[in-house]
């Protein structure tokens, strides 16, 4: 699942020199790549610094909205290799070259299977909060108890998807310069990889959104159901869960669609003419970039949204400002000014705080 503007058609007969390509990648990727990381690494990282702090997460959206924000964060890490790539071809050795391709998959595809572990949360939150008759298996399955388990098939799986990159990655001289990209074995150049670009687009995207649209459909209706006095926070609500489906699909189908006409062609042999493999090229490069600027996208759609993380924000700032209040006492007196050495009031002030 390397970044698509490592894709050629070498098997083609007829030689389609794409210089015009790889000079619009090495412009417009690391502009997008740089985004996307200074955007994204913001986002996350409160997000990862506000649960750090509490330590223990209380509910499964807090763990996997912890586990969806270092994924994105491993994720983000490697843009800058990748941007590298792009402009001045890969100088790290194939190690790296394996490393960062391996790395790329595996926090992809986590990210989208953690989106559909929350959605399988709300909507399991929700059927706990109905009648006794309504919970099922999956409700006895989703619970904070399994949640270290439910978040370990989920990164073992996206690491199965990331071993492909750790056997076939490369780094290969091509147009003067090395490229770290995806070499297919004889065999595999037709079946064997459609195969596996379409167990990716499975895994990372059909599954995810069958999910997320049955979750979030269900809770939809229970929440129409809501009473007439309920009916602001309802579609508020509602809206909320129309807004981060939306936003998955605009992201996602693009790139996914490209993948699965890219596994076709590795088979059908669709695309003969070299404008329109520039034009599929160019097309990969913006819609990959669209795609992950998920990673930017997931701490405002998942976590800022959520009263759990603003409570847990809430109390990290407050706690950050009564510790503030607390030092200055101690640098009144270095400077001599008239204050209150009431050691007991001060003490009694801080732990009447509760974290």
């Amino acid at each position: 699942m390397e970044p698509f503007f490592n894709f050629t058609y070498d098997d083609y007969t007829t030689l389609c020199e794409k210089g015009d390509i790889r000079s619009f990648a090495a412009l417009f990727l690391p502009i997008m790549y740089a985004i996307c990381l200074v955007v994204g690494l913001a986002g996350n990282a409160l997000v990862v610094a506000v649960y750090a702090y509490h330590k223990r997460q209380k509910t499964m959206m807090d763990a996997f909205l912890t586990h969806l924000a270092v994924a994105d964060l491993l994720l983000l890490f490697t843009l800058p290799f990748w941007a590298a790539n792009a402009a001045r071809g890969w100088k790290l050795g194939e190690a790296m070259c394996k490393v960062v391709s391996a790395c790329y998959t595996v926090n992809f595809t986590c990210c989208m299977l953690l989106l559909a572990c929350i959605s399988l949360d709300r909507y399991v939150a929700l059927a706990r909060v109905q009648t006794e008759e309504r919970r099922g298996r999956l409700q006895r399955m989703i619970t904070r108890r399994h949640c270290w388990k439910i978040c370990l098939v989920v990164w073992a799986t996206a690491f199965v998807l990331g071993l492909p990159d750790l056997i076939l990655q490369e780094v290969r001289w091509m147009s003067n310069t090395s490229m770290c990209l995806a070499i297919y074995p004889p065999s595999m150049v037709g079946g064997g990889k459609a195969t596996l670009e379409m167990v990716e687009v499975l895994v990372g995207f059909l599954i995810p959104l069958l999910v997320m649209v049955v979750c979030y459909w269900n809770v939809g209706q229970a929440l129409k159901g809501l009473p007439l006095e309920s009916r602001g926070k309802k579609w508020k609500a509602v809206r909320v869960l129309l807004i981060v489906v939306g936003v998955f699909v605009v992201t996602q189908l693009p790139y996914n669609m490209l993948k699965v006409y890219r596994a076709m062609d590795s088979v059908y042999a669709l695309v003969t003419h070299c404008g329109t493999s520039k034009v599929l090229d160019q097309a990969a490069q913006v819609s990959e970039s669209l795609a992950l600027s998920h990673c930017c996208l997931n701490p405002i759609l998942y976590a800022f949204v959520g009263s759990s993380f603003k409570q847990h924000t809430v109390k990290v700032a407050k706690k950050f400002g009564k510790n503030r209040r607390k030092k200055r006492p101690n640098a009144a007196q270095e400077e001599g000014m008239e204050m209150s050495f009431n050691s007991h009031n001060a003490s009694q002030e801080t732990n009447t705080f509760s974290v």
